[in-house]
């Protein structure tokens, strides 16, 4: 059976090293070492013209889809 004593050292110790993850986490998002922007901004550089035209056809097939769902919402039926 285990100790009292070696339970209360093993709950210690893994509340130690999950606030230590949770702050590496945060000072990791707050510093932007997950921000990768050159990546971002140079993604356009190697796509096609069709990749491109492709995007550019599903966003507009979205916000479509989108206005549908905003007309259906506010239907009312005439008096």
């Amino acid at each position: 059976m285990i100790s009292s004593n070696i339970l209360t050292m093993m709950i210690g110790i893994s509340i130690f090293l999950g606030s230590l993850g949770l702050f590496a986490l945060i000072w990791g998002l707050k510093s932007g070492q997950f921000d990768d922007r050159e990546r971002f901004l140079g993604a356009t550089k190697f796509d096609d013209e069709e990749a491109l035209r492709d995007a550019a056809l599903m966003e507009e097939r979205k916000r479509a889809k989108e206005a549908k769902k905003r007309r259906e919402k506010s239907y009312q039926p005439p008096d």
